[in-house]
């Protein structure tokens, strides 16, 4: 069945009015989809939530750039934009997205409702929702992007990605023992620690001068983040699959982690300007590879670019962390050029290690992911998302 995300006419009609007096309509609503679902105002179009920084002009409807007769995306990250903690100690990151997947109350409808409040904890409340590509699965996507000239040829940024969805439920103990809890294990661990990213910290209660327990207004115990105690649990890394612009390049690039729990601390990652086109860069768990990419001057600007991708994603051996199955990645790029249509083949049905050794699969992202501690201001559309 094909799922495509159009412009619901309801949506369109509650906000014609002001779209006569404004071309730009931000949309400002959030929703954290790992820990919380997405209420029925926060859902955008009918398919998308909005995550990341929610300044005004950092997402918004977009009339004057339309894209098939219907107003598209506009992203845009300014130099004081980034609000998140960068791969690097001291570095920043900036995110303005939308996201096709996400969870709703109905998703947990006739469930109990301790269900929610554990997925809650375990942030996994999108494992619940739509737009959920299965590992090892074959799909095809499609969207649109359009690029302004006055868009800084040095810009960092992730413009579409396909994301993992790690189980925190797999955990490290202190003496390196990979093993995955229980809901109700991994809860009570919840209860005795803090996790800061993929790093367990220790839990400890606050107290006052004089030695008694500190509560807040609601009579709720509070505590502190301790030092690490060797606990690690699941967090994710890199991409499978990420569209940008980076060093002066566009640049499309596939990432491959097959080890069970993943390791934060193997940075395995292709860098567009120094790698090779189709040379996997390799740890021993890891592939990153530059599918493609092209000078940053020689992309298309002040038009549409269709982007039509088929994937493969590689089928890994969860506990033996093996590839049971390479991956394959097929990229075709349209565009109209002085009125005529122009099709290019990026990426020619190449095998490619593509995905990660996860029990669930991949979800589609696209706006704005700057990285790299750049600040350099970001501003783009994107358009016409369907997979299928």
């Amino acid at each position: 069945m094909k799922i495509i995300c159009s412009l619901c006419l309801l949506s369109l009609s509650s906000t014609l009015i002001t779209a006569q007096t404004s071309k730009l309509i931000p949309l400002t609503e959030r929703v954290n989809v790992q820990a919380d679902s997405a209420r029925t105002h926060q859902v955008i179009d009918g398919c998308w939530v909005a995550v990341g920084t929610n300044k005004p002009h950092t997402i918004q409807h977009d009339y004057a750039v339309p894209f098939q007769g219907k107003p598209s995306y506009r992203f845009e990250l300014k130099v004081e934009d980034n609000t998140l903690e960068g791969y690097e100690k001291g570095e920043s990151k900036g995110r303005a997205e939308l996201s096709y997947c996400y969870a709703t109350a109905q998703d947990f409808k006739g469930k109990p409702d301790r269900e929610y409040r554990h997925a809650q904890v375990m942030k996994t409340v999108y494992h619940h929702g739509k737009g959920i590509c299965e590992q090892g699965a074959s799909r095809d996507y499609q969207f649109s992007i359009y690029v302004p000239s006055a868009l800084d040829s040095s810009v960092s940024t992730i413009f579409a990605q396909w994301h993992g969805m790690p189980d925190r439920t797999l955990v490290s103990t202190p003496n390196g023992e990979v093993k995955k809890l229980s809901v109700e294990e991994f809860l009570a661990l919840s209860e005795q620690m803090v996790f800061k990213k993929n790093i367990a910290h220790d839990k400890i209660l606050k107290r006052d001068k004089d030695g008694q327990p500190q509560k807040d207004v609601k009579g709720n115990l509070l505590y502190k983040t301790g030092e690490p105690n060797g606990w690690l649990v699941e967090q994710g890394g890199y991409p499978p699959l990420a569209f940008g612009f980076s060093d002066g390049w566009f640049y499309i690039k596939a990432n491959s982690d097959r080890k069970w729990l993943t390791d934060k601390t193997d940075r395995c990652n292709a860098n567009v300007a120094n790698t090779k086109v189709m040379k996997p860069v390799t740890s021993k768990y890891k592939a990153s590879t530059i599918a493609y990419k092209m000078p940053f001057a020689d992309f298309p600007k002040d038009c549409w670019i269709t982007f039509r991708i088929h994937i493969d994603w590689t089928t890994y051996g969860k506990e033996a962390e093996t590839i049971v199955k390479p991956g394959q990645l097929d990229v075709q790029m349209n565009y109209l050029e002085k009125g005529k249509k122009v099709s290019r083949t990026l990426v020619d049905k190449q095998e490619v290690m593509i995905g990660r050794n996860d029990d669930d699969g991949y979800y589609f992202k696209f706006g704005i992911y700057r990285v790299g501690n750049s600040t350099v201001p970001v501003c783009y559309n994107l358009a016409g998302y369907s997979e299928q």
